[in-house]
């Protein structure tokens, strides 16, 4: 298989500063793998908004939310939309650094049967995107299987696009995506104090 790479950095005149490196790893069939990175806001809500506007396109998706219990407002909306399927985490009730070791090995081993389910997903060919959300986060602090994560990204089909989210992506990964956008933090609210907002963050 050959790979060209080139890079284009896009910056826009917003508040929110977004630079773009594509690296086109074309695969027969043409779906795609992308990236959503980086320290500013909106990594989720870019990925959602991918995933609504393949749906309204008459594809069957799927989002998985690692570290997150399904609890942020967009699930709600999703699980209305019967082309989509979603799963999160249930036992992941507080921040990883709070939890005790039985908590960990219950939010890992919920991770893992999510992974799981990613490749059967994949396997029966039944959707045509699936977003993984904060897989890198999960990944980066072990929370995970690492190598079945590898193996689902490395080896997924033509036929399915995979959208991955989260800070600091391992190089793994990067070799691998044909999008690679970072959403780089210029200002937020939260540096004022101001607490994350319903409906809003989550």
């Amino acid at each position: 298989m050959e790979i060209s790479k080139h890079r284009r950095k896009q910056t826009d005149k917003s508040k929110t500063k977004i630079k773009l490196t594509q690296f086109f790893y074309f695969r027969k069939g043409g779906l795609m793998i992308h990236i959503i990175c980086g320290n500013g806001r909106g990594k989720t809500t870019s990925a959602v908004g991918l995933l609504l506007r393949a749906a309204g396109a008459g594809m069957n998706t799927a989002i998985f939310q690692f570290l997150k219990n399904g609890t942020s407002s967009e699930i709600k909306m999703l699980e209305n939309i019967d082309s989509v399927t979603v799963r999160y985490c249930p036992e992941c009730r507080t921040f990883t650094s709070n939890m005790t070791e039985d908590e960990k090995s219950a939010v890992i081993a919920r991770h893992n049967t999510m992974l799981s389910d990613v490749k059967a997903l994949i396997n029966s060919r039944a959707v045509r995107l699936i977003v993984l959300d904060e897989l890198f986060a999960a990944y980066n602090i072990n929370f995970l299987d690492r190598a079945l994560a590898e193996e689902i990204v490395s080896t997924c089909p033509a036929d399915v696009e995979l959208v991955l989210t989260g800070r600091d992506p391992a190089p793994f990964f990067c070799g691998l995506a044909d999008y690679h956008s970072e959403i780089l933090a210029v200002r937020h609210p939260y540096d004022k104090g101001v607490a994350a907002r319903k409906g809003i963050e989550f």
